[in-house]
């Protein structure tokens, strides 16, 4: 039997919180875009909150999928088995509980309208 650690840490500098500064619509995603923060750049393993300050806009077309960017970088958001997070998916503004992963380029959606 392998032995586990029980005292690797997640998040041991706390949750990062980050929150939106806007959101565009374009031909092949949403875009909700974030401030330079020197922890996305950093390796990072652990929950992220995210406050989406702005309103998918009204008329948007429900199966486009949500990309963050961060540090001018696109990260798609998935859900449960690598899935498409879609700007139907996105219940409205409010806090978002992710899980994100710097070594397989994951960021999983935990709460919120999905």
């Amino acid at each position: 039997m392998a032995f586990i650690n029980p005292y690797i840490m997640a998040n041991k500098n706390g949750i990062p919180r980050l929150e939106s500064t806007g959101v565009a619509v374009g031909a092949s995603n949403v875009r909700f875009s974030f401030r330079s923060h020197p922890f996305l750049s950093a390796p990072f393993s652990g929950l992220i909150l995210f406050r989406l300050a702005q309103p998918i806009p009204t008329g948007t077309t429900g199966t486009l999928p949500v990309v963050f960017d961060t540090n001018g970088s696109m990260q798609a958001l998935t859900t449960l088995n690598g899935a498409d997070v879609t700007a139907a998916d996105i219940a409205g503004t409010g806090i978002y509980l992710c899980y994100y992963e710097s070594g397989s380029n994951t960021l999983q959606i935990l709460t919120g309208g999905v």
